[in-house]
């Protein structure tokens, strides 16, 4: 009897054993499975962060295309109109702000100024026949006008990343693990009503 006993226990034992064995084999299984998906996510936001990081890039490297235009176009329409003192200066901040801004946020608003800054300073072409036909001021309109058209592609773009990057981060589950690591929503670049047409000259 005694006998019987210690194998009935001893049988309970190595089924105690083994049920915790398996509940430990579930855990762990779940664990990695956790793990798996969650550096899955984490891999997904890093390469939708780095698409906008290129896509930012793109954009700024149109934008200082346009910035390294600019102080030629403000001595040509010195030349001729010198008196125009408040408008070129509004161009000449706007690009200081623009390349001192130190985040994407700050660095939209201040482009946008410059777009708005640049359509008044082309506006005064109407005023001043002689600068409207200088050859200097045309071939740095027709210049700017197309780098205006690649900033408005690069832009299109770089919101259409940020838009696919926010909508994940905003998502369950990519957005608490978005949380847990730092992720934050990038800025869209949002031309001002103003500022979406291309600046440009009536001839």
């Amino acid at each position: 009897m005694d006998s019987e006993s210690a194998m009935v226990q001893g049988d309970r034992l190595r089924a105690w054993e083994v049920t915790e064995m398996s509940v430990f084999v579930v855990l762990l299984v779940l664990v990695l499975v956790l793990a798996i998906w969650a550096v899955a996510i984490y891999n997904r936001l890093v390469r939708l962060a780095m698409l906008a990081d290129n896509a930012w890039s793109d954009v700024d490297v149109q934008l200082k295309r346009r910035h390294d235009l600019i102080p030629n176009l403000v001595e040509v329409v010195r030349g001729y109109a010198a008196h125009e003192r408040s408008t070129l200066e509004a161009v000449i901040q706007a690009r200081n702000a623009a390349l001192s801004a130190p985040d994407p946020e700050q660095r939209i608003e201040a482009e946008n100024m410059l777009t708005t800054a640049l359509r008044q300073i082309f506006a005064l072409a109407e005023a001043y026949p002689d600068l409207k036909a200088n050859q200097n001021f045309l071939a740095l309109q027709q210049e700017l006008s197309a780098v205006e058209q690649d900033i408005a592609n690069a832009r299109r773009y770089y919101n259409a990343v940020v838009r696919d990057y926010n909508t994940r981060l905003a998502s369950v589950p990519d957005g608490i693990i978005a949380a847990l690591v730092g992720f934050r929503p990038r800025t869209f670049f949002v031309a001002e009503e103003e500022a979406r047409e291309v600046p440009k000259v009536q001839f």
